[in-house]
């Protein structure tokens, strides 16, 4: 019997109550409904999903599965913190600093406007870039106004209703359009494929990649070196996104845990790793795209240095330091993540 056996019969028990087809009931399964016509509609593929799935590792070892932990499943925004491992990576590699300005490394791909210039890649890590324009065809006030479980701010007003942008880096907000042009900036920097770097980088190194996909949206065509390479989103938000599996999942945050570091191996900088979970200036709830628990209002029952990763969808992934631990879910209603993470934390005691 497991110690964590009454959590994990608890996410049992509490499913998302999204349909597991797609298809089956489109108007109850996504986030893209919520967005103001005409974006409120799926621009990438979506799949099948499988049932409540996780994973959990103390001390490097896992010590308790439950569900289809190997089933490649769309994980939404946890796709963010891989991108932020990428910028790692890409920093690591003399491609970008983090205080410097995406304008200076990248010119013409919509960084350019008086108020762009200004926009850092921390500030686009950050999410306070307040980053202006069109990325594939979807500006960047879509989100404006967003609203989502985590944020201790509420929104200035209506979803997708135009606000006043404030200086780049002195105002948060989760936007999914600018997390998007991050990762065609990404793009641009490694010149390849961000899936091919992903797997050749990280996943493969620590393991993983068995059925991992990570797909753009029909019309997120650039042209590099006279190369066609597909743009790739931060989320799931409008389809596509990342598939992988909760085995997976569990790999990247032990990796994340340990400082970047595999069997010896630094394959994030040790800096970047732990700069990840640093509070940022303007939301100190936020890190390197990844949610902080530092005050414990988000899990009162989770230590104080737990960080996360998010999705919709249920999708959790949480890095414990204090007690050397990684716990993955998958698909649990987030009207039960609380009860979910309290059930944990008694079980690492």
């Amino acid at each position: 019997m497991s110690a964590f056996d009454e959590a994990i019969t608890f996410s049992q028990a509490h499913e998302i109550p999204w349909p597991r087809d797609p298809a089956a009931d489109p108007a109850r399964w996504g986030v893209h409904h919520d967005d103001p016509p005409p974006f409120n509609r799926l621009r990438g593929p979506v799949h099948v999903r499988g049932g409540v799935s996780g994973v959990i590792r103390v001390r490097g070892k896992e010590v308790a599965a439950w569900g289809e932990p190997d089933r490649s499943d769309q994980t939404y925004s946890v796709a963010k913190t891989y991108l932020a491992i990428l910028a790692g990576i890409a920093q690591s590699r003399g491609l970008l600093k983090a205080d410097e300005r995406v304008s200076d490394r990248l010119p013409g791909i919509g960084f350019d406007s008086e108020h762009n210039r200004a926009i850092t890649w921390e500030h686009m890590l950050t999410q306070t870039s307040e980053w202006h324009g069109e990325c594939f065809g979807m500006p960047d006030q879509v989100e404006h106004n967003r609203r989502v479980s985590h944020d201790p701010k509420p929104p200035a007003g209506k979803k997708g209703e135009l606000r006043k942008l404030h200086a780049p880096g002195t105002y948060w907000e989760y936007n999914d359009v600018r997390i998007n042009q991050l990762s065609l900036a990404l793009l641009h920097l490694f010149r390849k494929p961000l899936p091919e770097v992903f797997l050749d980088e990280v996943l493969r190194p620590i393991g993983g990649g068995h059925d991992f996909r990570w797909e753009g949206y029909d019309d997120s065509w650039v042209e590099i070196d006279g190369k066609r390479i597909q743009s790739v989103p931060g989320g799931t938000h409008w389809g596509g996104g990342i598939s992988i599996s909760a085995r997976d999942q569990a790999r990247i945050g032990q990796l994340l845990l340990d400082g970047g570091a595999h069997e010896g191996r630094h394959l994030v900088p040790r800096e970047w790793a732990q700069r990840m979970p640093v509070p940022s200036q303007t939301a100190p709830f936020y890190g390197l795209l990844t949610w902080l628990n530092g005050d414990g209002r988000m899990f009162a029952d989770a230590s104080r240095s737990s960080w996360f990763m998010f999705g919709a969808g249920g999708h959790t992934v949480w890095i414990d330091p204090d007690h050397d631990a990684v716990v993955v879910a998958r698909w649990l209603d987030g009207a039960h993540s609380k009860e979910f993470v309290s059930h944990v934390a008694r079980a690492l005691g």
